[in-house]
């Protein structure tokens, strides 16, 4: 007999190639409606179509045009290609692996040094399960026991007394400022700038420059005008024949035939079942209006409320005055005197008529050049052609070499390849040996079960 062990697996995990998966049942709608599904209902409410071709591509179909001639398989690599001898390298054949005699010391410092010692389970300590009676708790809790409410009385304040009283006689002291300060009267100070009147001079001025003294004024020539042609308009008739008037006759031709293939559309004459899968399965649900919670009408205090505060009961006002700044009279300095505008600047240096002075140019020193320009370059003048000799080309012929040597084709692959046996994946029977079935899921999952053998008691 064997013994079946708790853990299920799916098929998709007993599987050892990947390719064996779990076939997909009933889906989770119809798990419990006892009707068989095995596909889905948009295959079965949308069948398929005919076969409908595609449209035919008006693209023109690109062409290769070959060459009818004779074609020379000579190039410059076969002409100038000499062949050599190929000399076969040498081949290394390794040395014949020999085991060395005598028995392997697999003795460890780790073995050495150890030293084993019998340990025994460690005892679950473990609190013992309590059991707890039902019934009702009636019980007080050490905080209302210990702390318990009193009665309290509102303290007295304890503020001093205030025996601070202002002074009813009006404040008489002057102060050091006032006493020690005297009024004197202020002076204005004597100006010592100068009168911003112009001072003309008497003497005539003289305005003549090197320019007027060297510029002699020569007579120029009258330029020559060209007397205007007057227009003149031509006796013969304008010819305004076209070469499209002369050439079209306006024939009547046919309309160009579309090339495009004709579109044939796929219809139905049923009509469109507009049920789906999510308007069958979710029906709408009658969902009950929100409860309101009932506010309880406000009921106002009885008797008169208390206005009164602390620092309303305490405070004692006091009658006080605006302190009154204690400051000289600021004395202004008004003159009547007109402003001068004069100074040291404006006498010494006064405004002169001044003129734009002309441009400056420098005379050409090099002289225009005259003549016909030859174009000739001294690259062009000292060039001298040479003949090309073309290069003798060391590249060997395209030939293939044969050798009368037999192909050894003993690769490292077939040398050290071992054959080793292909297994036969569990997956592929209809029952995996060693696994007895145990459901399906709603999802089409295969589970089966591992069997162990039993333990036979001696």
């Amino acid at each position: 007999m064997g013994a079946k062990s708790m853990r299920s697996w799916c098929l998709c995990q007993i599987c050892s190639c990947g390719r064996h998966h779990c076939p997909r049942g009933t889906t989770r709608i119809y798990e419990n409606s006892g009707v068989f599904c095995p596909t889905t209902e948009y295959l079965e409410k949308y069948p398929m179509y005919d076969n409908v071709l595609p449209p035919q591509s008006l693209k023109a179909k690109q062409e290769i045009r070959a060459c009818h001639g004779k074609m020379e398989g000579i190039t410059t690599f076969k002409s100038d290609y000499c062949p050599y001898e190929i000399v076969k390298q040498p081949r290394h054949v390794p040395e014949e692996y020999k085991p060395k005699q005598g028995k392997i010391d697999l003795g460890t410092t780790y073995k050495r040094d150890l030293n084993s010692y019998k340990v025994q389970p460690v005892a679950i300590v473990r609190p013992l399960e309590r059991q707890v009676k039902k019934g009702k708790l009636d019980t007080v809790p050490t905080y209302k026991d210990d702390y318990r409410a009193w009665d309290l009385h509102k303290s007295e304040l304890y503020k001093p007394e205030q025996t601070y009283h202002p002074p009813t006689v009006k404040f008489g002291n002057s102060t050091t400022f006032q006493d020690d300060f005297v009024p004197q009267e202020i002076k204005p100070r004597q100006s010592f700038k100068p009168s911003s009147v112009v001072k003309r001079s008497t003497a005539p001025f003289n305005g003549i420059t090197s320019h007027r003294l060297d510029y002699i004024p020569h007579q120029l020539e009258l330029k020559f005008e060209r007397p205007k042609e007057v227009y003149k308009p031509t006796d013969q008739r304008f010819e305004d024949l076209t070469t499209h008037r002369c050439d079209f006759q306006g024939l009547i031709g046919e309309t160009a035939k579309l090339c495009r293939p004709v579109h044939t559309r796929v219809t139905q004459n049923a009509l469109f079942e507009g049920s789906t899968e999510f308007r069958e399965s979710f029906q709408p649900w009658e969902i009950p209006p929100p409860e309101v919670k009932k506010v309880p009408e406000y009921v106002p205090p009885t008797g008169s409320m208390l206005l009164n505060s602390t620092s309303h009961l305490d405070y004692v006002p006091y009658q006080a005055n605006h302190v009154v700044p204690i400051r000289p009279v600021s004395q202004k300095r008004s003159n009547n005197f007109p402003f001068q505008g004069k100074s040291i600047m404006k006498e010494d240096f006064p405004a002169w008529e001044s003129c734009r002075q002309g441009l400056i140019k420098k005379q050409q020193q090099i002289p225009n050049p005259s003549g016909k320009f030859d174009g000739l370059s001294t690259f062009r003048s000292h060039y001298v052609p040479h003949e090309l000799i073309p290069t003798e080309s060391c590249k060997p012929l395209n030939i293939a070499f044969k050798s009368s040597v037999p192909f050894d084709d003993v690769t490292m692959y077939s040398v050290e390849y071992t054959p080793k046996r292909q297994e036969i994946c569990p997956a592929s029977y209809p029952s995996p040996p060693g696994y007895i079935f145990d459901n399906t899921n709603s999802q089409g999952h295969k589970f089966f079960r591992k069997i162990i053998p039993a333990v036979k008691a001696f």
